[in-house]
């Protein structure tokens, strides 16, 4: 074994996380002990971002008002996209898309203005930040999950709208509203696999070799 692994007994809580990870839309309410919200967001700051620019920013939303301002904008989102659906479009309806009303934590996850002026890793590809903040995402909800919350990103929103409810400067943008808290239970597969809107697809048939889709 390489001296730097993990024990057989930490590598499979690490993958356990991964595997048992879920975008959750139900949940109980209840609250989110202080100590246990620092330490994820201190899992969030973690994350990898190009240059160092650690462009994210955590807005804790704990105004009454607020949440429900937040709310009323991804309703409006959701019957907009269920009219961009087309036929699907009540089928969508029926889903699930937000536990933003039963959520112990509402959290916003934000890009930072003057993202221009970092230049490194970011050239060619300036959505980079973008793919910073969704690792700094995706290392909260490794947390949460090993904590035994539940969390779900919402993406349901008008940008702007968002960003001027919550009177962020020119040129910072919300990129995700996380639902956070206590779950009765965690779904045994994607939410929107059991509600049969689509399936997940094997490693498989997205592994090429060498060239684009070419496989062994």
């Amino acid at each position: 074994m390489n001296d730097s692994a993990f024990t057989d007994e930490q590598r499979a809580g690490v993958y356990r996380a991964i595997g048992e990870r879920r975008d959750m839309r139900h949940f109980n309410g209840g609250d989110v002990a202080p100590a246990l919200l620092a330490r994820l967001l201190e899992a969030a700051h973690q994350a990898p971002s190009v240059g160092l620019m650690q462009p994210w920013r955590f807005l804790r939303i704990s105004l009454p008002e607020l949440r429900s301002a937040i709310a009323d904008l991804v309703e409006e989102e959701r019957l907009l996209t269920a009219d961009a659906l087309g036929e699907r479009g009540e089928a969508f309806m029926k889903l699930k898309v937000e536990g933003i009303h039963d959520c112990a934590e509402l959290l916003v996850v934000a890009l930072m203005e003057g993202r221009e002026a970092h230049v490194f890793g970011r050239r060619t590809m300036p959505d980079m930040d973008l793919a910073s903040a969704a690792c700094a995402i995706q290392n909260l909800w490794l947390a949460a999950r090993a904590e035994g919350l539940g969390m779900g990103w919402v993406s349901l929103f008008d940008p702007q709208a968002l960003a001027d409810l919550l009177q962020m400067p020119t040129g910072a943008k919300p990129v995700a509203v996380i639902c956070l808290g206590p779950v009765a239970e965690f779904y045994p597969s994607p939410m929107l696999a059991l509600e049969g809107w689509t399936q997940p697809r094997q490693l498989t048939e997205l592994l090429f070799d060498n060239y684009w889709d070419r496989q062994s």
